[in-house]
């Protein structure tokens, strides 16, 4: 018998209690044959339609206006470049009026791309990737008429406008997902979620949704499945706690009974409530996974992690010459900073540590000293003020810390010199964290996978939160960068590592 667990007051403050659920036809089809179940869900299924929830149509109106606005930018651009004030024309028409025509197709081309499709939109980069893809098609399309039709198309205008509207269609979601997160931060803007799946499973799921609120989840409610844990629950019951929680998607939770699942899809059918499965494989995502299917079975393949190869080749060259190029860059300014240093307090410009690098070989970091040179001679005195909850010490007002260092902190600016680490190759610039020796200790089995790949300058702990980051969660980070690097990642990390340092938070 399936049993509902009600996680907020919506559900009891939606009119339907949740004995009126357990005494209704569906509640009591547990006991039929799958057979028999299935025939007495269908006829008993109320109806129930859940419309697109608003928030997501604006969303919507918004991409195709910030997208029409991006096309129509960039071949206005391409005309005028092109052109100047004497547009040509193709056809006997003028290119202005040919961009009218190309912005329509344009805008076709990234609908059939499944550019707005509900489920790629605000979160990874699969929505990215179909409007860069629209624009490859574009280009085809253009190339194969252009042929076809014999169309003497200028080639300047071709070349100015397909990469410009790229661009501007790109920055244009970028611009309208960050709004989108300022929304849901603030905990407008979100799908509510019903949870199927055992007790421990909805807990995880919840914990995990909750941690990433850009994902757009608000779970409204959880329906637990028996008590045999075997995965089974009743799709008539499921679906109507779904209705009286107001519910637009339910998520299933670890595993789930097969004929049960399939029969909560189809009574999901013309409902208008969408249906996600969340696999017991947690922190793998990406490339990683892929849907094969064998035998009429949808089985989940994960690959193995990526930790040699070509790609991380390249990633050690690419990385290599940045950082050499940004100390060739930055040079004056490191000495102004060390000069300052010098001058600010006594002690050397310069603060070396002992780190462990990959495969738990220990070299040397160099960092901007921001402390007094007795911070380690009180550093007992002040463990009892420690705001880690792990093998760290962290003090938001530590007296330690110089005033000159506490600015160098806030911006991330003392870690500078590691750029000289980055081009000896003990470090990366995208990696875990450089922990200490002592820190490695302590490390228990699992936690030792962060020692697979090169410590990085900045990484995912650097773009989320930094030191206002607990212990396990800043692991967890490190972790899943490990499972799942790419250059993809790599570049998305950087690019969010430039507003967080501006940002200056959770630096201490």
């Amino acid at each position: 018998m399936s049993r509902l667990i009600d996680q907020t007051t919506d559900l009891q403050g939606s009119g339907r209690s949740i004995e009126s659920m357990k005494g209704t036809k569906g509640a009591r089809m547990v006991a039929m044959t799958p057979s028999a179940r299935t025939n007495a869900t269908a006829r008993a299924r109320p109806d129930i339609h859940v419309p697109t929830p608003g928030w997501l149509r604006s969303y919507g109106r918004v991409l195709r206006g910030t997208d029409l606005l991006a096309v129509v930018a960039a071949l206005l651009l391409a005309t005028r470049l092109r052109f100047g004030d004497s547009p040509g024309r193709l056809l006997g028409l003028s290119y202005y009026e040919v961009g009218a025509v190309l912005a329509g197709v344009w805008l076709f081309v990234l609908a059939a791309s499944r550019a707005y499709e509900s489920r790629f939109l605000g979160t990874g980069s699969e929505e990215f990737r179909r409007v860069f893809h629209a624009s490859l098609y574009l280009v085809a399309v253009v190339a194969f008429a252009s042929y076809a039709l014999k169309l003497e198309v200028a080639r300047g205008y071709i070349a100015i406008a397909l990469p410009a509207g790229t661009v501007f269609l790109l920055v244009g979601r970028y611009t309208a997902r960050k709004a989108l997160h300022r929304r849901r931060r603030d905990g407008r803007w979100s799908h509510r979620v019903l949870v199927i799946g055992g007790g421990r499973d909805i807990a995880e799921f919840t914990a995990l949704v909750r941690r990433d609120s850009f994902a757009g989840f608000h779970v409204a409610g959880s329906c637990r499945s028996d008590a045999a844990g075997d995965g089974v629950f009743d799709p008539l019951v499921v679906l109507l706690a779904a209705d009286a929680l107001a519910a637009d998607t339910i998520a299933v939770a670890g595993s789930t009974d097969r004929d049960a699942l399939r029969r909560l899809a189809w009574s999901l059918e013309g409902t208008g409530i969408s249906l996600v499965v969340a696999p017991g494989l947690t922190d793998v995502a990406g490339p990683r996974l892929s849907i094969r299917p064998v035998a009429g079975l949808p089985l989940l393949h994960v690959e193995e992690p990526e930790l040699s190869g070509g790609r991380q080749v390249l990633k050690d060259c690419v990385e290599r010459s940045l950082a050499l190029g940004a100390l060739v860059m930055l040079l004056p300014l490191l000495v102004i900073f060390a000069v300052a240093i010098s001058l600010g307090s006594r002690g050397p410009a310069l603060f070396s540590q002992r780190r462990v690098g990959r495969y738990g070989r220990e070299f040397t970091v160099y960092k901007f000293r921001t402390m007094y040179a007795d911070a380690e001679a009180l550093l007992t005195s002040l463990l009892a003020h420690n705001e880690c909850d792990g093998p760290l010490f962290k003090m938001r007002r530590d007296p330690r810390i110089t005033a000159l260092g506490r600015l160098l902190r806030r911006f991330s600016l003392d870690e500078l010199p590691q750029l000289w680490n980055v081009v000896r190759g003990d470090m990366a610039l995208v990696g875990p964290r450089p922990p200490l020796p002592t820190e490695v200790g302590h490390y228990e089995h699992d936690v030792r996978r962060r020692l697979l790949v090169k410590p990085g300058l900045t990484g995912l702990w650097q773009v989320s939160g930094r030191s206002d980051l607990s212990w396990e969660e800043s692991v967890r980070l490190d972790l899943y960068y490990v499972e799942n690097w790419s250059l993809a990642l790599d570049a998305m990390v950087i690019w969010k590592t430039l507003f967080a340092v501006a940002k200056g938070r959770g630096a201490y």
